[in-house]
């Protein structure tokens, strides 16, 4: 039997993979993220990603089934500069500001860890992609942030949701800003032969 988990709470992400079809298990990690607040960009989603999806496949049992852990991590950059969930209003609306009228850039990392007919195996990429934001003004952006959905989005908006009307354009990939590159995903399950009847819903 093949088992797929998530190593991730994100509901955007959740939804993604049920999107695909896919069924899965949903196991959080709990990994120390400040303790690589050190890395950046790139290096930082990648490590994330990998750490997550490590953490959750050293707890499990591995004797029953072939088992693929999927480990991700999005983050917002602009000059250089990361940009996390909010901690309050006034934050969001820094974020905002910041963001607004500018480009900016998501970054992904992807990780998938697990073991397959007794062999172990490991890949972890990333995507990124540019994103383009009109310009509002400040009380257009204080009206978004009072919805609620920027306070628990990486640079404090959903481009999935109420937050698309502040994008003009993106360059990349729709999904991998969302949270989860699904693309990439299917190749590499479809790669290590997860993909099947047993893991689709019907």
């Amino acid at each position: 039997m093949k088992k797929i988990i998530l190593a991730s709470s994100s509901p955007r992400r959740c939804a993604l993979l049920n999107q695909m079809g896919i069924k899965f298990d949903l196991m959080p990690s709990d990994i120390d993220e400040d303790a690589f607040k050190n890395l950046k960009g790139i290096e930082l989603v990648k490590t994330l990603a990998l750490e997550k999806a490590k953490n959750i496949f050293n707890k499990i049992q591995k004797d029953k089934y072939d088992i693929c852990v999927i480990g991700c991590d999005t983050i917002v950059s602009i000059n250089d500069l990361i940009l996390g969930k909010p901690k309050d209003k006034e934050d969001a609306l820094n974020m905002l500001l910041l963001l607004n009228g500018n480009m900016h850039t998501v970054y992904t990392g992807l990780s998938l860890v697990g073991i397959k007919n007794g062999t172990f195996f490991e890949e972890t990429i990333y995507s990124s992609s540019n994103v383009y934001f009109s310009k509002f003004s400040k009380e257009e952006l204080l009206e978004y942030i009072d919805t609620l959905e920027p306070m628990d989005k990486a640079g404090a908006y959903g481009i999935q949701g109420k937050g698309g009307f502040l994008v003009s354009k993106i360059d990349g990939d729709f999904y991998s800003i969302m949270g989860l590159p699904i693309n990439k995903l299917y190749h590499i399950l479809n790669k290590y032969e997860f993909l099947c009847h047993k893991n689709f819903t019907n």
